[in-house]
């Protein structure tokens, strides 16, 4: 199997770290673009994703042993430099048959999806020998207008009409009214680090928030600023939770969660959306971390033998030296266990890419080659505090600030 994200399935981690399954773990744009690409009669391109990782290096586990060691070991990949970066060297996917489900069919063969459904399916449908479509509702040929045709029929081979369909959410979310989570110490610490997220954002920036607190920071976007949040499943203009009654299956972001979508929205594929990303056309990436170095590599897909996340599009998210990445993450592990270190422990999702950090205990900005330095701390923290809870040697800015708050 190939896959970006194991996520919450526990029966996937089972049967992975078991053994029982071989999986490549290849980060969620570059199998997108792989999969576009064996569409295309592309045979192999490059990309910066992932340089300087264990898909780069080789040794990721593709398949375990019982006793809990490596029976199968990725290959390294091909490396080179084009304009002074490095990329690694991707080759494409095809397959004999792609299933893929649709909204509308023609007779014609032609596909159409709603909103954010659309996500692997089309280069999918380019990229095998037989494509079998399963649609909601088949129309007369002509029935869809060209310019709404999202796959054209010469990649189409079978349309299938379900007889019954129950569109399931995974991930209801709606709108809420203000917790009272905040009044827990924990509650607390994480809307320090959410509401210092938030200020990062301007006016007019494309932005992409991981799950958990990076999403939670966009509930801060003050009030007359507009900030165009893009998933990485393919919708640029995400808007609030849905109330109750207003959710729809078929709009969702990459954590699976329901959400809205603002005037001047857009829904496209993976590929595309990860066109954006790794091209740099996102400002702003916030994104959360196992550990993260003092040099700025990112850690935060994988215990090896214990836990397995996957990458995900964050390989993706940290690519490009255009966008500024930040870290949100507690400062510290449970136990008290370091999590910024002088170099990371975990395999890495990325080197030299992290911008900024921010915990609840201060802001630090990140130089890629001088290191860490405290540029803001929180209210009833010292810095002996924080050099007691950082795993790395840091400078203090001379105008050391108190921790900003939206």
């Amino acid at each position: 199997m190939i896959s970006s994200y194991v996520g919450e399935n526990a029966e996937f981690e089972r049967q992975y770290l078991s053994g029982e399954l071989e999986v490549e773990l290849t980060p969620q744009g570059t199998l997108a673009e792989r999969i576009r690409a064996g569409g295309a009669g592309v045979p192999a391109f490059y990309t910066p994703t992932a340089y300087g990782t264990l898909i780069h290096a080789g040794g990721a586990p593709i398949k375990y042993n019982s006793d809990g060691t490596i029976g199968i070991a990725s290959e390294p990949r091909e490396s080179r430099m084009f304009n002074d970066r490095h990329y690694i060297m991707e080759k494409a996917i095809t397959g004999d048959f792609a299933l893929v489900k649709a909204w509308r069919a023609d007779k014609a063969g032609n596909i159409t999806f709603r909103k954010t459904a659309r996500n692997f399916n089309p280069p999918m449908a380019k990229a095998a020998k037989v494509t079998v479509v399963e649609v909601e509702e088949v129309l007369a040929t002509g029935s869809i207008p060209p310019e709404d045709v999202h796959i054209p029929s010469i990649y189409v081979h079978r349309i299938i009409k379900g007889l019954k369909y129950e569109k399931r959410i995974e991930k209801l979310t709606l709108a809420k009214e203000k917790t009272q989570d905040s009044t827990s110490p924990g509650g607390e610490m994480r809307e320090r680090i959410v509401r210092r997220a938030a200020l990062e954002f301007t006016d007019g920036m494309y932005a992409n928030l991981g799950i958990g607190m990076p999403m939670l920071a966009s509930n801060y976007i003050k009030p007359g600023m507009r900030v165009h949040l893009q998933s990485e499943n393919g919708v640029l203009g995400l808007g609030p939770f849905p109330c109750e009654g207003g959710q729809d299956p078929d709009l969702i972001n990459a954590g699976k969660e329901t959400v809205t979508v603002l005037p001047g929205a857009s829904y496209f594929s993976s590929d595309e959306s990860f066109a954006m990303i790794r091209g740099g056309h996102i400002d702003l990436s916030i994104l959360g971390a196992m550990q993260v170095s003092k040099y700025g590599d990112l850690a935060n897909w994988m215990i090896p033998g214990k836990l397995v996340k996957g990458m995900g599009g964050a390989m993706d998210l940290v690519s490009s030296e255009r966008t500024n990445v930040v870290v949100t993450m507690e400062h510290t592990a449970k136990g008290g266990k370091h999590k910024i270190l002088d170099a990371c422990k975990l395999p890495l999702t990325g080197t030299r890419c992290v911008n900024m950090i921010i915990t609840e205990k201060g802001v630090f900005n990140v130089d890629h080659e001088d290191g860490l330095t405290l540029v803001e701390i929180a209210d009833g923290v010292t810095v002996e505090d924080v050099v007691g809870a950082t795993g790395c040697e840091f400078r203090v800015a001379e105008n050391l600030k108190s921790m900003g708050q939206v």
